[in-house]
């Protein structure tokens, strides 16, 4: 078998002639190895290889092609399947696509064009979705716990408790300052649970319209407005894995009853919709702000603000994480010159002791600008006192 190939095909067809056209055809193709199977047994016992496609003629000695298409999907529902037929009869060809069939082909004079083409299609469908999981799992491998650099205890008890919540379908409130790394953690409770290979879907509450935050959300129903089609909101669009609420505490009022039937039920209805729409989403909300001053102002619900009360992180300020700035400092100036090219650079004395003394209003989103910025003013393999620029005054 040769390993050099990546796309494998198998071909059962108990015509010899045939089949070997069709694998001489397939085999023009890049990166395309094809295996021919005249008994239906032989093909069975060899599936547990795995192949990319699979062409099954409809026509078999002991069985027919739909009744080994519905054997093979016991053990594989992924796998490409194209059914090769002389057979054209409408309920024959609706029973195929029933059966999970990719492709039902007619044979005729244009069946090995229309074949080729197929396969070359699902071929390049099958790269780029190798592609896409091989980016998924190096994003996954991005948002490990090991990868959020801290060792003061703050946040060692932090990390401690996020995993005992992360398959759990309950609301998490991140309860931060800005720049403390509250969508990161939203990112890290994803991809290390049980939903990390679904989407991800941030919303930045302030970073939308009041009037448009609704449609935001929850989508539109055909008909809400003139001229105006369904359309999937945020929430539809992370059914099945995670949305990110950021700064929910800005939510407008009118809106929070909403989310609190969501919190509380997993339905919701599009904008002018009447249907109720369930949901299998694990709902993770932010704020800076203070959620119980928000309510004793009339700004935020108390019924809201009771049931996010379950499960709440604090995220620690930067200026109480003591040599974690250190750690967080070292690790931007490695990322940025790796990223950038640039040669590395080391924090001098003076400039360990005016971070640690400084008391990082902006948080970790500072400290990684000023780094940034002090790798581009630094003329040397050293960077000084000199060369950090602090937004404040350094006295706290």
């Amino acid at each position: 078998m040769n390993s050099n190939k990546h796309f494998k095909i198998y071909v059962v067809d108990d015509d010899r002639f045939f089949s070997g056209i069709i694998k001489n055809e397939l085999e023009r193709l890049d990166d395309v190895e094809v295996l021919t199977f005249y008994s239906e047994t032989d093909f069975l016992n060899s599936l547990n290889e795995n192949p990319d496609l699979v062409i099954i003629d409809y026509d078999l000695p002991n069985s027919n092609g739909i009744e080994l298409l519905e054997e093979v999907r016991k053990g594989n529902s992924e796998m490409v399947c194209i059914i090769l037929s002389e057979q054209n009869q409408t309920p024959l060809v609706l029973d195929a696509y029933k059966k999970k069939a990719d492709r039902y082909i007619f044979k005729n004079e244009n069946a090995l064009i229309e074949l080729v083409q197929n396969v070359r299609c699902f071929q390049e469908k099958n790269k780029l979705n190798k592609e896409l999981y091989t980016l998924k799992n190096q994003l996954i491998n991005n948002y490990k716990y090991e990868c959020i650099i801290g060792e003061s205890q703050v946040m060692k008890d932090m990390l401690n408790l996020m995993p005992r919540f992360e398959d759990i379908v309950i609301p998490v409130l991140l309860n931060g300052e800005n720049g403390t790394g509250k969508e990161l953690l939203a990112k890290t409770l994803h991809y290390t649970s049980n939903r990390s290979k679904r989407p991800f879907v941030s919303v930045n509450i302030l970073g939308v319209p009041d009037h448009l935050i609704e449609n935001e959300l929850f989508g539109t129903d055909k008909g809400t407005y003139p001229n105006v089609k369904r359309s999937s909101g945020k929430l539809e669009e992370a059914n099945g894995g995670t949305i990110f609420l950021d700064e929910i505490g800005a939510i407008p009022l009118r809106l929070q009853a909403k989310l609190l039937q969501i919190l509380q039920e997993n339905t919701f209805m599009r904008l002018g919709g009447s249907n109720q729409i369930k949901l299998n989403v694990k709902i993770v909300l932010a704020t800076s702000r203070d959620l119980h001053r928000e309510m004793h102002a009339g700004r935020f619900r108390e019924d809201l603000y009771m049931r996010l009360q379950d499960f709440i992180i604090e995220l620690p300020p930067l200026k109480v994480r003591g040599n974690d700035i250190v750690l967080l400092a070292q690790n931007f100036v490695r990322s940025f010159c790796e990223k950038h090219q640039l040669q590395y650079k080391s924090f001098g004395k003076d400039a360990i002791q005016s971070m640690m003394e400084y008391h990082w209003p902006g948080n970790v989103r500072e400290l990684k600008y000023m780094v940034e910025r002090a790798i581009l003013v630094c003329d040397t393999d050293e960077i000084k006192s000199e060369n950090l620029i602090f937004l404040t005054s350094r006295v706290a």
